[in-house]
C-alpha cells in the first residue's frame, strides 16, 4: 500500500515541485489550497502525512494544526509545517502547535524527500 500525504498548499509552483517529487518516490499526493476547510480536508481524507503551509487563504497553518491536534480521528498524524519565515518564534509556535517537523522555504530536494519519508516511517 502506498502512503498518503496531503500537501495544503496555496503556491502552485510548490504544489507541482513537491506532487512531483514525492509521487516519482511512490507516494500518493492530495492537495489542497484554502485554509478554510482544511482541517476537514484532514479528517475526511486521513493521510498518513500532512504537509502544511503556514500562510493560507481563510486560516493561518497554526490554526489549522491546532483543529488537527484536536480531531480525535487524525490527531496523532504526522505534520511537517512549511514556511517562507524561519523566524525562531515561528518554530516555536509551530512546535507548540504540535508541529511534527518544521521546514523553511526554499528547502532541497533531497531535504524535504528525507524528511517525508522519516515522518512516513
Amino acid at each position: 500500500m502506498h502512503e498518503r500525504v496531503l500537501l495544503i498548499e496555496d503556491e502552485p509552483h510548490i504544489v507541482e515541485a513537491l506532487s512531483f517529487l514525492l509521487t516519482r518516490e511512490g507516494i500518493s499526493v492530495s492537495t489542497h489550497s484554502d485554509g478554510i476547510d482544511a482541517a476537514q480536508t484532514v479528517a475526511r481524507l486521513a493521510p498518513d502525512l500532512v504537509i502544511l503551509d503556514v500562510m493560507l487563504p481563510g486560516k493561518s497553518g497554526f490554526d489549522i494544526l491546532a483543529e488537527i491536534r484536536q480531531a480525535e480521528a487524525v490527531a496523532n498524524t504526522p505534520v511537517l509545517m512549511l514556511t517562507a519565515k524561519g523566524q525562531l518564534r515561528d518554530r516555536a509556535a509551530a512546535q507548540a502547535a504540535g508541529a511534527s517537523l518544521f521546514m523553511t522555504k526554499p528547502f532541497s530536494n533531497k531535504e524535504i524527500i528525507a524528511n517525508v519519508k522519516s515522518l512516513l516511517k
